[in-house]
């Protein structure tokens, strides 16, 4: 399992926990909405074990004022 920390949501996302940025380990997690079926389709070379979610710009645009 990996070890999250939480870092933001989006602007707009009021009380509900998505979509968010989580830093983990020398990475990032994204929780966002589920892409339907047709966009999903569309991402490329897609393995067994990935998935794809959509996210508002404003949750990562902010990733910059890490470094």
């Amino acid at each position: 399992m990996r070890q999250l920390k939480f870092l933001w949501k989006a602007f707009n996302s009021g009380t509900a926990g998505c979509p968010a940025l989580y830093r983990s380990g020398d990475g990032y997690v994204v929780q966002g909405i589920k892409l339907d079926t047709q966009t999903r389709a569309a991402l490329r070379q897609l393995a067994d074990n990935e998935d794809g979610v959509w996210v508002p710009a404003d949750v990562i645009d902010r990733i910059k004022d890490l470094a």
